[in-house]
C-alpha cells in the first residue's frame, strides 16, 4: 500500500539576501514515486530551492519535511534517503572514479562499498574507467561517474539540478532511461531542475513554475499546455518569461 506521507513537503519556504529575496515562500509537496520539474528562468530561485532542501543553504523562513521528519531538526536520518546530481558539481580531479565513488559510499554509510561501486560500474558502464583519475573524463563519462554518485545510496528522493546539460542527444537519453529505471526500482521521489523542455515533459508528472523567486504555477505538463493554449512546455515557459498571460 503506497505511503500517503508526502517524501518532501515546503511550507512556507523562503530565502532573503538583506533586502533582496530569493525566493519568496513557497509551499508544495511531492508524493512518493512522483516526478516533479521545477522550471523557470536564470535567477529564478530553483537552485537557491534545492539548495535549501538539500540543507546546504539556511532558509529565512518555512520549513521543510522529509518522509514526514522535520528535516532542520533531523536531518542526518533525512540526508540518507535522500541524493543530489548535478553537473556543474566536480569531483576531486586527482582521486580516481572508484576512490570517489568510495569516499561517498562511506558518507553514505553504504553497507559494503565495493560491492555497490562493482555494482553501479556494471549497470552504468563505469568499469573501463573506474581507475581513472577524474580529472581525465570526458564529459559523458564525468555524468555517468556523477550518475553513479546521485545512486550511490539507493536515494528515496533525488534532485537533479539540469543533469543533462552540454550532454550530445544519445548520452542524455541514456541518462534520462537511468533515472526512470531508478525511480521504478525504489519507487524514488524526483525533483528535477531543467531548462530542457523536451526533459520535463518525458520525464515529469507534475511541474512547478518559478519566476523571479515566486511560484507563479504548478500543475500537470497536460494542464499547463490546455491553460496557456500552447502545444508544447516550451511555449508556456516563454509564457511565463516573458510575462505573457496565462489562461488562454
Amino acid at each position: 500500500m503506497a505511503s500517503s506521507t508526502p517524501a518532501l513537503r515546503v511550507t512556507g519556504l523562503s530565502k532573503s539576501y538583506g533586502a533582496t529575496v530569493a525566493v519568496h515562500p513557497a509551499s508544495f509537496a511531492l508524493r512518493p514515486g512522483s516526478v516533479t520539474g521545477l522550471l523557470g528562468g536564470n535567477g529564478a530561485g530553483k537552485s537557491t530551492t534545492i539548495g535549501m532542501i538539500m540543507g546546504l543553504i539556511a532558509p529565512t523562513a518555512g520549513s521543510i519535511e522529509i518522509f514526514g521528519r522535520d528535516f532542520l531538526q533531523d536531518r542526518y536520518a533525512a540526508l540518507g534517503r535522500m541524493n543530489f546530481e548535478s553537473p556543474y558539481v566536480d569531483m576531486p580531479h586527482r582521486l580516481t572514479v572508484r576512490q570517489n565513488l568510495d569516499v561517498f559510499a562511506r558518507l553514505y554509510g553504504v553497507a559494503d562499498p565495493k560491492a555497490k561501486i562493482a555494482e553501479l560500474a556494471a549497470s552504468l558502464a563505469l568499469t573501463e574507467f573506474l581507475d581513472r583519475p577524474s580529472g581525465r573524463l570526458s564529459a559523458g563519462q564525468k555524468t555517468r561517474v556523477a550518475l553513479a554518485k546521485a545512486l550511490i545510496n539507493d536515494p528515496e528522493l533525488l534532485l537533479l539540478d539540469e543533469p543533462t546539460a552540454s550532454l550530445d542527444p544519445d548520452t542524455a537519453d541514456w541518462v534520462r532511461s537511468r533515472l526512470e529505471e531508478h525511480r521504478r526500482r525504489r519507487n524514488c521521489t524526483i525533483l528535477l531542475a531543467s531548462h530542457n523542455m523536451a526533459e520535463v515533459e518525458r520525464l515529469c508528472d507534475r511541474v512547478l513554475m518559478l519566476k523571479a523567486g515566486r511560484l507563479v504555477d504548478d500543475a500537470a505538463p497536460a494542464q499547463l499546455l490546455a491553460r496557456y493554449g500552447r502545444n508544447n512546455l516550451e511555449e508556456v515557459f516563454l509564457d511565463v518569461a516573458r510575462g505573457r498571460a496565462g489562461a488562454a
